[in-house]
């Protein structure tokens, strides 16, 4: 019989950091900082320390995602630090730290000679996002911390700690180099703005990169004035969410924008101790986004009507996922929140299933294209939250599963053990 997880959550996660932190050997069981409420924001220390027990008792199963890890840890130690002002564009402000992002599905207007004011064809990405913006170097930032963090972890290699902290200090920390705490040039659209308060949905991943700071702490890479000075930018940029027009505007969105908002601010209230804050966003997150998002039968209308619906789809669950674990932490229960009439965030998952695994042809519009596997880090998840073993074997019946996918080593199967 499964625990109500509301009954547990705090209780649990307090237990389960100190007893990751204590059984391992890269990271020190050390306090946390003083109001630092949580250490992870999504992941669980015990997840972590399981994947590398088993990978240290000879388990081959976990074998190739770590080698496949370590793969791209090796091509990460060999890309120079990235920056917000290396881009080609300058922000209206004229200062090359502040954020500047295009539009992705905005294009140069055919019937006009300058190409003004840019036109929307929704799904399909402008190329000039790529080559003139921050979007793609955050994410390149991003993806290279979270390699290195975990590399560090499953294997104790100085050099990866050393360079992801070298990563972070360029991009969030060092004055000649860093961000500015705001996203008020982001999603511009040429002839229209200069931004809009969509484009806070670019920071949606900078709860991920917390959960690989959390690696670091115990590293030579990573010492605790970086620490404390990352933690006052994030404070920073929580303070512009909450008072900008931008972040009261995205604040309102009915959509995968409205769910990534509340992640982001009850993730970086957790980590910059905010504790009441964080636990407001998630105490009104059932009615205000569940609720508000999801049929009874599991479908998401908003993400539905979008000309890449699966994707959408599939992304707006994973900040529900998301959000839940992190309630879990804080003794809020999400994974089982369900409305009178069956809505929850379990049945958008059920719903998705058939069309994974190919009992139901996908009828909604998707011009990229349908990729059930994507699916498998959710199944995974969902099999260890609910204990459920039904997922595991959905997970068995998706295609293009190549055994070496990093969410193995995140979310190793409860029912393994």
């Amino acid at each position: 019989m499964r625990w109500p997880r509301a009954l547990f959550g705090a209780v649990f996660f307090a237990l389960s950091v100190t007893l990751a932190l204590s059984s391992t050997r890269v990271i020190a069981a050390s306090p946390p900082v003083a109001g630092e409420i949580l250490r992870f924001i999504m992941l669980n220390p015990i997840d972590l320390a399981r994947s590398r027990a088993r990978l240290e008792s000879g388990d081959d199963a976990l074998r190739p995602a770590l080698r496949q890890l370590q793969r791209e840890a090796d091509r990460a130690l060999k890309e120079a630090p990235i920056s917000v002002t290396q881009k080609q564009l300058s922000p209206p402000s004229g200062d090359s730290h502040d954020y500047l992002s295009i539009a992705p599905y905005w294009w140069p207007n055919p019937d006009t000679t300058n190409g003004l004011p840019y036109v929307r064809h929704d799904g399909k990405i402008n190329p000039e996002r790529a080559r003139a913006s921050d979007r793609n170097t955050l994410d390149q930032l991003v993806q290279g911390v979270q390699t290195l963090s975990l590399a560090y972890y499953f294997t104790g290699k100085d050099a990866y700690a050393e360079h992801a902290g070298k990563l972070l200090r360029v991009w969030f920390l060092d004055r000649a180099t860093m961000m500015n705490p705001h996203l008020r040039y982001a999603q511009a659209i040429p002839g229209r703005n200069t931004g809009r308060a969509a484009g806070i949905i670019e920071t949606h991943d900078l709860p991920e990169l917390i959960d690989a700071v959390a690696l670091l702490q115990a590293s030579n890479g990573w010492t605790q004035t970086d620490h404390n000075r990352l933690r006052d930018w994030f404070g920073a940029y929580l303070d512009w969410l909450h008072e900008s027009a931008e972040g009261k505007a995205e604040a309102k969105a009915r959509n995968n924008h409205g769910t990534w908002y509340d992640v982001q601010v009850a993730s970086f209230a957790a980590f910059t101790g905010r504790e009441h804050a964080a636990r407001e966003v998630l105490r009104q997150f059932p009615t205000k986004r569940i609720a508000q998002q999801v049929e009874s039968d599991g479908r998401q209308p908003h993400e539905l009507a979008r000309t890449r619906a699966w994707q959408y789809s599939l992304f707006n669950l994973t900040g529900l996922f998301d959000a839940a674990a992190l309630a879990d932490k804080v003794g809020i229960d999400l994974w089982n929140y369900e409305t009178a009439d069956k809505r929850s965030i379990c049945k958008v998952l059920e719903w998705l299933i058939p069309f994974a695994t190919g009992e139901k042809i996908w009828p909604y519009k998707e011009i990229s294209s349908v990729e059930p596997q994507k699916l498998a880090p959710l199944l995974r998840q969902a099999a260890n939250a609910y204990r459920e073993p039904r997922y595991e074997k959905v997970i068995a019946k998706l295609p293009k599963l190549s055994g070496d996918e990093r969410w193995r080593l995140l979310y190793p199967p409860y029912t393994n053990q």
